[in-house]
């Protein structure tokens, strides 16, 4: 069964996708987004990741981007099933002791509902402003990856030695409630894609189109099978933008659109290439008819997954 979970309007606004309506938008439209997908069987919620937009792309990007532990944490607690991921936590911008006492505590909040996923980054002024070396980004998120999956493990005093981050003799608590946070890679560029393969527990792609992720997923098996890893590995998928039933707008030439059974018949088309979970995205006008929308697709369109 393909499984489904969805970005948070509000908490980032990029005119790439962002309805105008959000421009308005606040805490409680979040939080009943929230419990909307948690009543409806969303497999996540998901929230991204930047600290400051720099005045040259702000045009595009807009500056409304939440900090991503802290709108988590909000919504784990009107919320009681849904997991919740960054997507995706650049977490190269910080020590990992930093990220692992941030994501330790709210998957301890949380009841342990947390997937850590992670990415490279992409603005330069970001890694500039915190004394993070831009082109070597690639390099500090593989380290920065060993070093969480030790600083989220179940020691209380984790050790690691790296290159750039080491540790010892330093607890943290609280500790994880899951025994093994998830770790999924974001990105879509051939370290992207390796990185995901040998490294994580997961692959968030990064916008490839239906056409793409066939080879993308191939690569990303033949990776696993040469490194001999045999751990369960969860492959996903952005879909196009959707909306349930007839819509009575125009919501664009790149929308899928039209009755449940239409719809469930195209998004089948992940699911047999490979995908095993769909990060879904409604066109709306309003919080009401976005939660509309996801009712009408948890009710008519993903019982019809397989």
């Amino acid at each position: 069964m393909v499984s489904y979970g969805m970005q948070l309007p509000v908490q980032s606004q990029s005119t790439l996708y962002a309805e105008p309506w959000e421009a308005g938008a606040g805490p409680e439209d979040l939080a009943e987004v929230a419990r909307v997908a948690d009543r409806c069987g969303f497999a996540y919620l998901a929230c991204c990741d930047h600290v400051a937009i720099p005045r040259r792309l702000a045009g595009a990007m807009s500056t409304v981007w939440y900090d991503t532990v802290a709108t988590l944490a909000y919504l784990a607690a009107v919320t009681r099933r849904v997991r919740l991921l960054s997507h995706v936590a650049v977490v190269g911008l910080r020590h990992p002791l930093v990220t692992a006492k941030a994501y330790a505590t709210l998957d301890h909040l949380s009841g342990g509902r947390v997937v850590l996923g992670v990415g490279a980054g992409h603005v330069r002024e970001e890694f500039e402003a915190l004394g993070v070396d831009f082109e070597r980004r690639g390099a500090v998120l593989d380290e920065a990856v060993d070093a969480l999956r030790v600083a989220l493990g179940p020691e209380e005093y984790p050790r690691f030695a790296g290159s750039r981050f080491s540790f010892e003799e330093l607890g943290q608590r609280p500790r994880p409630a899951q025994e093994r946070v998830p770790v999924w890679v974001g990105g879509s560029s051939p370290a992207a894609v390796r990185r995901a393969a040998l490294k994580g527990d997961g692959w968030l792609p990064q916008g490839d189109p239906r056409d793409r992720l066939p080879a993308q997923i191939g690569t990303l098996r033949r990776l696993r099978e040469a490194a001999g890893i045999e751990e369960p590995f969860v492959i996903g998928a952005i879909t196009e933008a959707l909306y349930v039933g007839d819509a009575p707008w125009d919501v664009g030439r790149r929308t899928l659109s039209g009755k449940p059974d239409a719809l469930a018949e195209s998004l089948r088309a992940y699911g047999a290439m490979g995908v095993d979970q769909i990060q879904v995205r409604f066109r709306s006008r309003s919080r009401a008819e976005l939660t509309d929308q996801m009712g009408a697709f948890a009710e008519g369109v993903a019982p019809l997954l397989g």
